[in-house]
């Protein structure tokens, strides 16, 4: 159960319900998600207007804009996100054994342009400021230049979705199996909540 109470379409202005009721009838997998950004309308206009149309654009294949996001959901240990994004990864041919395998890239079904996003998205998730150049040489082997762009975008924003998630508690009861693989932290043993 959220930390908010949930929305519903009827609750926004007739702006923000269109984009509320065309965002939930595509993505009705995170409808849940929806009903508390939309306490804040403009977030939700923004954020899912942006997301609706970088879809239909289609400038990065769906492959590896879900492995992005997979990969940065397993290191930010957000079972909401693994859990809805993995389903997505396996209707694109990667098979259960290589997503339970993410983050790592070295597993046999990833070929070179998979394992530049994955290991691009770990290093835009754990280490932003370290990228070295050469890592940038192996994306554009496979990636234009604006398609590099929206990969750190979409991995980017794919953190924000993991904290934003997590922070409110935003589960629809699919995450549950995956809750026992990252318990809270034990604050009895010194480590901070």
């Amino acid at each position: 159960m959220p930390r908010v109470a949930p929305l519903t379409a009827a609750d926004l202005p007739p702006p923000y319900a269109e984009v509320f009721t065309a965002f939930a009838g595509g993505y009705s997998d995170f409808r849940d998600q929806a009903s508390v950004l939309a306490h804040v309308p403009p977030a939700l206009d923004h954020l899912y207007r942006m997301l609706m149309e970088l879809r239909a654009r289609d400038g990065v294949p769906f492959r590896y804009i879900e492995l992005a996001v997979v990969t940065v959901s397993k290191l930010n240990a957000c079972p909401y996100c693994v859990s809805h994004h993995t389903p997505l990864l396996e209707v694109e041919g990667v098979p259960a054994d290589a997503v339970a395998a993410l983050p790592e890239s070295n597993h046999p079904a990833f070929d070179a342009a998979d394992r530049a996003v994955i290991d691009y998205a770990r290093l835009v998730t754990q280490r932003a400021w370290g990228i070295r150049d050469h890592v940038f040489d192996d994306l554009r082997q496979h990636f234009t230049e604006a398609q590099i762009v929206e990969l750190t975008l979409r991995a980017a924003l794919a953190g924000f979705f993991n904290r934003f998630n997590d922070a409110l508690q935003i589960d629809d009861g699919a995450a549950e199996a995956l809750l026992h693989l990252h318990p809270e932290p034990d604050t009895a043993a010194g480590e901070q909540p």
